[in-house]
């Protein structure tokens, strides 16, 4: 079977204001090399993101990434993977017709007999309408930060409010889940 793999200029230029929902029940799965290129994916990936899985396979995970998502929360990611460790957060990523869905993601390494790390595997599910409620103005802070300084000014935002709050990013994305209100 051949494949077509898609890159970020294969994504919708005509972002819609239309949201896709999981259902309660329902997980994502996908797998992904060590550059996030993507291996596997299950259906009701393809069905969210609206690529088959032809085009999925060997595209970069990246090519459902929406504008609105600060690309700190990916820097964050990939530093705790390359650290070997899991990382948990609220995605908002692009389906292919403009559209968007909201996940709360868990990826974690995966690691041979060696402990060297082989591949990602990433289960997302329904957020809580809460924590995608408390997010959504973080993650506009950390965009506007990133258009006005760069990676360096959204760091500071990202720290300043988490001091104020007084909680560790992982405290912070496992409260949110659990339904905290900021």
């Amino acid at each position: 079977m051949a494949y077509k793999s898609l890159s970020k200029k294969d994504a919708p230029k005509n972002i819609k204001n239309i949201e896709k929902e999981l259902g309660e029940n329902d997980f994502i799965v996908s797998k992904t090399d060590l550059k996030g290129k993507i291996i596997y994916c299950n259906e009701i990936f393809t069905a969210m993101a609206g690529y088959p899985a032809t085009d999925l396979i060997g595209s970069n995970h990246n090519i459902i990434r929406h504008p609105d998502m600060p690309k700190l929360a990916f820097k964050v990611l990939w530093d705790l993977l390359k650290a070997k460790k899991e990382f948990f957060g609220f995605v908002k990523n692009l389906s292919s017709d403009g559209s968007y869905y909201w996940v709360f993601a868990y990826i974690t390494p995966d690691f041979d007999t060696n402990q060297n790390v082989i591949s990602y595997t990433s289960v997302r599910r329904k957020p809580t309408l809460s924590a995608v409620e408390a997010i959504t103005p973080i993650y506009k802070l950390l965009v506007d930060a990133e258009k006005r300084g760069g990676m360096e000014a959204s760091q500071a935002v990202l720290n300043d409010f988490l001091t104020q709050k007084n909680f560790s990013y992982d405290e912070l994305v496992m409260n949110l889940q659990k339904g905290m209100v900021l």
